[in-house]
């Protein structure tokens, strides 16, 4: 019998379709707790390259059934056209669930979170987009009160090794301003044909704006108790 690990699902016991949204919970982890669930789960494949700022958990008895991810813009000062401050704007990086659980499940969890974000940082804006190279147009934003504010430029992206990877991926420089290894590898793969850039459409663009108001020390409790982080 297969030893299952506490974050990586691959053959669920349990039809979580049954399992009332509310059962679930959802705290603050480490990338390194989600990235083979992401691996696994999001379209993407991977979580390579990305600015990450704060990464939450999806569970239900310990067993992680979905994860996000946020993190600064990654195109260098598009926060601007959101925002007064770099420190105010966040994008919703990866979000992404099992396959079988309750139609509700991601917009619970989104909503989670944003109230994590709303309590315990000085966000305003959230962006997020939707890829209708993966045929996704952003029902799950709109669920969630995201507002729609047009549409991204036409883009390249990186097929290699059956992985997408963003075009900055050739671009990735670590503290030092040096090239990062997989950023050699990428570019030797383009070079060699082993990789491939692939034309995308226009990507949806969604914002949410945090509002925020003066709440007592009891009031923050409540809170923190309803994220079942006590």
């Amino acid at each position: 019998m297969s030893q299952q690990t506490l974050f990586k699902l691959d053959e669920p016991e349990t039809n979580f379709s049954n399992v009332n949204v509310r059962d679930f919970i959802v705290k603050p982890v480490a990338v390194q707790q989600v990235k083979n669930f992401i691996e696994q789960w999001h379209y993407s494949k991977n979580v390579n390259g990305l600015n990450i700022s704060n990464v939450f958990g999806l569970f239900y008895k310990n067993q992680l059934l979905g994860a996000i991810i946020y993190g600064s813009l990654s195109m260098a000062n598009t926060w601007q056209k959101y925002g007064n401050n770099e420190n105010e704007v966040i994008e919703l990086k990866r979000l992404c669930c099992v396959d079988n659980t309750k139609k509700n499940t991601e917009s619970f969890f989104i909503g989670k979170t944003i109230k994590f974000l709303k309590k315990f940082t000085k966000y305003k804006i959230i962006v997020s987009y939707a890829d209708p190279f993966y045929k996704h147009s952003g029902t799950i934003y709109k669920a969630t009160n995201f507002k729609h504010k047009g549409y991204t430029a036409k883009s390249k992206v990186i097929l290699y090794n059956d992985k997408i990877y963003h075009d900055k991926a050739i671009r990735s420089v670590d503290n030092n301003k040096n090239y990062k290894p997989f950023t050699y590898e990428i570019k030797q793969a383009l070079k060699e044909g082993k990789a491939k850039y692939i034309d995308k459409p226009p990507k949806h663009i969604y914002c949410y704006e945090i509002q925020r108001k003066e709440e007592s020390k009891t009031d923050k409790a409540k809170i923190i108790k309803q994220l079942n982080l006590l």
